[in-house]
Formats: C-alpha cells, structure tokens, sequence
C-alpha cells in the first residue's frame, strides 16, 4: 500500500500545495503505508533544481519525510514512450495538428459541446484523411499524439466526495514537442511506482476519468482517489502571491513560524482545535479522510496580512 506526493517544481509550495502534502502524508502513514515523492517536472521551461530543492525543504520543515529516492519525470520519457508504443500498436492514438487556438474556435463553433470536461477536444484531426495528414506534415507543423477514446462515461468513488462519474475526451499522450502530457505520465508513474493511494487537489477531480480509462487501456489498478478543496483567499480566487505571504519562506520572513502554519494546517482539517499546537506526528491518530472538510478552504489572517 502506496501514498504519494507529486508536486511540480516550478516555484515554492504554497500554504494550499502545503496542505495536501500534509493530507498526503497523513493518509499513508495513518494506514501504515509507504509515502513517495515524485518531482513531475515535464515543464522544462519553469521546473527548477532550486525549486525541488526549495519544496523537499518545506516539507521537512513541516515534519513530512518520505521513502526511497525523489522520482524525477524528467528522467522516465522512455517508460512513457513505451506506453505510448503500446497504444498506438492497439490502434488506439492519432496524430494532432492542431495549434490552441484552433481547438478553441472549434470548440465555439460546434452545435454540441464535446465530450469530456470542460475545454474538452473537439475531435478535429480524429478521423482526417490519409491525403489531409500528409498535407498537414507536408506543411511543417509538428503533431501531438491524441488518445482515440470511445467518449464514454468513466466511474470511481472518491473517499472524500463519493461515487464520480465523467466523461473522456480524446486528451493528449505526447505533445507536439516531444514533451509527454501530464495525463500519460501520472498513469504510468503512479502504475509502475505501485501507487494505490491517491491524494490531490479537487481542481484535477474532472481529469480522473482520463486516468481511469487510461489505466484500464494500460492494464493498471485504480488507485483510491481523495480530492480535497483548495485554499482560497478572501476574495474566492484561488491563492496566489497577491494574496500576500503565501509560501513558507515568505512567512517565516515575515514572523510566522513553521509551528504556525502546521497548526493552522490541522485546525483547517478539522483535525485540531484553532490555536491548537500540533506536530504533524499528532495528528496521525486523528486522521479521518472520511470526515475531512469538504467546505472552501479560506486562508488564514497571516497569509493575507502578513504585516500584522
């Protein structure tokens, strides 16, 4: 039995990316299983040494620890290409030439909305001609690759919000770049790394269909699945630096210690009393993923006004 921790190293951990790490944690360690961490740095571009550094140092300072080595996704495109191999050999990927902004014109201009979630592909290059693909090479521009799903409806049952169910577009395996999606390579990571224990944030509770569909395709288990709400601030926008002090580096500059925030953590999962002073060790005991908040998650007064 496997949790893990997957954040991309493209900046500091905020105080939301913070508490699910501790979420994380606790979910495995209460059962008694395995804690991984894996740095999914496919964003060449942002993913930094100093920001993976940065956030191993954050959790440490939080009391999180882990197993084994940090997995990097940067050093598996070979496992990912070969799951691609194996999908396109079952007939089962297509090329893509479509640019962004294609794909949002389609999408404005179909009499039905697509399958899938919202943003979903519209199926544009899914069943173009042999003649119309050569063109489209012909003309320079690099394909993704795109899943060639049945746009059925996908079920699993989530500890924490209960029986899901979605839909599945024909989502991206490999980007026209080379880069493999995020899609692909959290199947494959969390298949091959025995993951079965999965805890993130509620925003990706729309893409889980993709991933359980692509475990099936793939002949991977489905983990268990906990998505907790998000921290938000005050405003109801997502936190963010203009938020104030959101990291903890930024607020240890600013007065607030790493006690601090770990007790805000648990009273914020219902896990202590407000004020409470608790290590994460405490809460080990107490730990409930059924009876977790479901509410928004508002940011305490010291990440808004880290001046007081």
């Amino acid at each position: 039995m496997t949790g893990r921790f997957a954040p991309s190293p493209t900046g500091e951990l905020h105080l939301g990316n913070l508490r699910t790490a501790v979420v994380a944690w606790l979910s495995a360690r209460a059962d008694g299983r395995t804690f991984l961490v894996r740095m999914e740095d496919l964003d060449r571009v942002q993913a930094r040494p100093e920001h993976e550094a940065a956030q191993l140092r954050d959790m440490a300072a939080l009391g999180l620890d882990w197993d084994g080595d940090v997995v990097k996704q940067s050093e598996r495109f070979d496992l990912y290409n070969a799951a691609i191999d194996r999908l396109i050999a079952a007939g089962s990927v297509y090329e893509c030439f479509c640019s962004r902004r294609e794909i949002r014109n389609d999408i404005g201009a179909a009499s039905s909305a697509p399958h899938g979630p919202p943003g979903s592909y519209p199926g544009t290059c899914r069943d173009l001609s042999i003649s119309a693909r050569a063109a489209r090479r012909a003309s320079g521009r690099p394909p993704a690759l795109r899943l060639r799903t049945d746009h059925g409806t996908y079920d699993f049952v989530d500890r924490l919000v209960g029986p899901q169910s979605g839909g599945v577009d024909d989502f991206v395996l490999r980007r026209n770049d080379g880069v493999p999606a995020y899609n692909l390579a959290v199947v494959v990571d969390d298949g091959l790394q025995g993951v079965t224990d999965v805890v993130r944030g509620d925003d990706l509770l729309p893409s889980t269909p993709r991933h359980v569909m692509l475990q099936q395709m793939l002949g991977i288990e489905t983990p268990s699945y906990l998505h907790i709400p998000l921290v938000f601030g005050r405003d109801g926008e997502r936190l963010a630096k203009s938020h104030g002090a959101t990291t903890l580096g930024e607020l240890r500059a600013a007065g607030v210690s790493s006690a601090a925030v770990m007790s805000w953590i648990g009273s914020s999962l219902e896990l202590a009393a407000p004020g409470e002073v608790v290590a994460v060790a405490d809460l080990v005991d107490r730990f409930d993923p059924a009876a977790l908040p479901r509410n928004i998650v508002v940011a305490p007064d010291f990440v808004l006004h880290p001046e007081d």
